[in-house]
């Protein structure tokens, strides 16, 4: 049927035709609501918290895409109240349990593959040759002097912030590759096994638990994980069980470190959650920063915690854990010009403390931290991506980017650091360093996915 026109020339509507004036008319006369402001999203989801650290430093990581923090945590969520009426809605108070699959559990549990085992299921799941500690080449090579052996290290993640290798005092070697945790014996060079995330319900294999941090216990006996959704997993090595599954933060858990039995972590929203496993309410004590944790260590006598951000602060607290403290202060706070992710405390002196540059800095540096001046400072000329002391050699070990990515050895006499001798075996940048107890053997693991072992 054709449209008519009107006596001023117009089109006339169809009878059942309706104009927008009578339908927006009818939809406030239906419902009044629809005129009133909605709620913000920030009233809506009072447990959610925004990252306000979503902006990386470009130069010391890579670009990729930035998973949201978990709007929903299962377990048992503790709003505790601070001083201004301020609830911290990341102190997570579970119960802890030994893993059975129980549904209380805050995410799947991890399964135990034997070496055996693993060969594989790996070659099933990547269709493709290079096993994790595959030898590369047969017999040992010699560079700069010293004996390196070069291993596949397939589907390591290149990103700055990661700390996804560690050496326990029995010389297992723990490192993270995509989802799964490889264990490697460094004494016998053989593949003890691997731990997996177990599959879930209508989820891809491997899909929602990627590592961001790892830790072995003093005792060389408990393994700790960090993973990019704010939970962490303790496993018993020795008897191949999962001991517990934290749903300890809302966001990436950025590290890791030990006090005897307890356990500290820190997010990329700042948060530091004291853990005690053994309790069954484990959060025992935390504190907030304002900056992303990037890197978190007790020192050897467990009198003071560093806690490294992503804004380039390194930040010392009290040994006193105890009580959720949002307005707890740390003791001595120092400043480099990039974040400090690489950093480490010196074994045989008390208050002394390491850190790198990166990209943006390149300076090594030794920090008197009680007094928060920096001792003694080396320009690498190059980004440190990871840093650890060999404490029998009196040495400090660095991992570098461009434009050599060689470990370097430095002799620190206070106040002067010498180069002792530069190792240059990976394509891309050490992004991971870790040394075994008596000082012998060096391992570092590359964005070139390379695994090496260094024979001083």
């Amino acid at each position: 049927m054709e449209k008519k026109r009107d006596s001023t020339g117009r089109w006339a509507p169809e009878k059942n035709q309706v104009t927008y004036k009578r339908f927006r008319r009818q939809m406030i006369q239906r419902s009044p609501a629809a005129s009133t402001p909605v709620a913000p999203w920030r009233q809506c989801e009072t447990n959610f918290e925004f990252d306000p650290v979503c902006q990386r430093l470009e130069l010391d990581s890579p670009p990729r895409n930035h998973e949201p923090a978990e709007r929903v945590v299962q377990g048992n969520l503790q709003a505790s109240s601070f001083d201004g009426g301020t609830s911290y809605c990341e102190a997570v108070t579970p119960s802890i349990t030994p893993h059975t699959g129980a549904e209380n559990a805050p995410e799947q549990g991890w399964v135990w593959r034997a070496a055996a085992q693993e060969q594989q299921a790996a070659s099933d799941e990547r269709g493709r040759g290079l096993q994790p500690f595959d030898v590369l080449n047969k017999a040992a090579v010699i560079l700069q002097g010293k004996s390196v052996t070069p291993l596949g290290a397939p589907s390591l993640l290149n990103d700055y912030y990661t700390n996804l290798l560690d050496c326990s005092c029995n010389g297992v070697i723990a490192l993270a590759l995509g989802s799964s945790v490889y264990l490697w014996n460094s004494e016998t060079r053989a593949l003890v096994g691997h731990l997996d995330p177990s599959p879930q319900p209508g989820q891809p294999y491997r899909e929602a638990q990627s590592i961001s941090c790892l830790c072995w216990s003093r005792d060389g006996r408990a393994l700790c994980v960090g993973t990019r959704r704010g939970g962490i997993q303790l496993w018993d090595v020795e008897h191949q069980q999962n001991l517990t599954c934290l749903p300890s933060h809302l966001s990436v858990v950025g590290a890791i470190s030990w006090k005897q039995q307890l356990l500290s972590s820190g997010s990329v929203l700042g948060h530091i959650h004291h853990l005690d496993p053994r309790a069954p309410t484990p959060l025992v004590g935390a504190a907030v920063q304002k900056e992303g944790i990037c890197s978190l260590q007790w020192s050897p006598g467990d009198d003071w915690l560093a806690s490294g951000s992503t804004e380039g602060l390194l930040h010392i607290w009290d040994g006193d854990i105890t009580g959720i403290k949002r307005s707890h202060q740390p003791i001595t706070t120092m400043k480099q010009p990039s974040a400090v992710k690489a950093m480490g405390w010196c074994p045989w002196q008390r208050k002394v403390i390491a850190t790198g540059g990166g990209w943006k800095d390149g300076q090594l540096r030794i920090w008197d931290t009680q007094s928060g001046s920096c001792v003694s400072s080396v320009n690498t000329n190059s980004q440190i991506c990871s840093l650890r002391w060999a404490e029998s050699k009196r040495y400090v070990m660095t991992g570098h980017g461009l434009p050599h990515h060689q470990v370097t050895c430095w002799s620190w006499d206070c106040p002067s650091l010498s180069l002792i001798y530069q190792l240059s075996g990976h394509s891309h940048r050490v992004l991971h360093l870790t040394i075994n107890r008596d000082n012998t053997q060096i391992f570092s693991a590359g964005a070139d996915q390379r695994f090496l072992i260094w024979d001083l």
